[in-house]
């Protein structure tokens, strides 16, 4: 008898452990020719995370957070700064996403560049990006939510001139707020108690952000932006978006 009782719960405690090992994340690693991102996969869901700007580290910990209780893919950007190094120069990662962004960016930070230097890295880009898009809109169903931290200075009035649509919250601070590109998403984001603009039209100037990327391609887009430190803010921003959102 107890041989049976220790077989059966052998046997449970094993399945317990493949279901538990099942549903736990999984680490990989997307290591292209100037980015690399640690992707952190939590099961079988629509929803996409990115997080890009390296000193932003409030957002890294409500995703990584985050990830670990809901399922979806988590993309970390492996990188300290705000700022990527390229072959003796740097460059805004989230100003990659089209290729006259990219060039506007790649003279903006290294104007002393020669012509052919910065030919060559774009080329490069170009590459990446394709790769990038692969990951990231690949299914017309996906949901990709950006996470970001602002420092002084920019809030939701940045936004305003360029958005469709606006719901400013009189108790919430103009630094914290959801940027969308999907008018279903703003209208159910609007009901919230956060702030959010929606950004529909595409813009006059592509800036090679990531949002205006995710728009031409038909994929819905979040960006989730609150102030550095603020991490009770953003975790709940974020689970609101889980709770709330097809």
């Amino acid at each position: 008898m107890f041989n049976i009782l220790f077989r059966a719960f052998f046997a449970f405690f094993i399945l317990i452990a493949h279901i538990i090992k099942a549903d736990s994340p999984n680490l990989t690693k997307l290591d292209l020719s100037l980015l690399q991102f640690n992707v952190v996969q939590n099961g079988n869901s629509n929803r996409k995370f990115i997080w890009l700007h390296g000193d932003e580290k409030t957002a890294k910990m409500a995703l990584e957070y985050h990830i670990k209780k809901y399922k979806g893919t988590a993309y970390f950007i492996i990188n300290e700064s705000r700022e990527i190094k390229i072959n003796g120069g740097i460059m805004d990662p989230n100003r990659i996403f089209s290729i006259e962004g990219a060039k506007k960016n790649l003279h903006k930070y290294n104007p002393y560049w020669s012509a052919s230097k910065k030919k060559k890295i774009l080329e490069i880009l170009n590459k990446d990006r394709d790769l990038l898009f692969l990951e990231l809109f690949s299914n017309n169903q996906t949901l990709l939510v950006s996470l970001h931290n602002n420092f002084k200075g920019y809030n939701i009035k940045s936004e305003i001139s360029n958005s469709d649509e606006v719901s400013v919250k009189k108790n919430q601070n103009p630094r914290d707020f959801y940027l969308c590109t999907n008018k279903e998403d703003f209208e159910i984001l609007s009901r919230s108690p956060f702030n959010v603009v929606l950004q529909e039209s595409p813009p006059k100037e592509d800036d090679g952000s990531l949002s205006w990327a995710a728009l031409d391609n038909g994929v819905r887009y979040i960006n989730i932006e609150t102030r550095l430190g603020w991490l009770s803010m953003q975790k709940k921003m974020l689970k609101y978006i889980e709770d709330n959102l097809p």
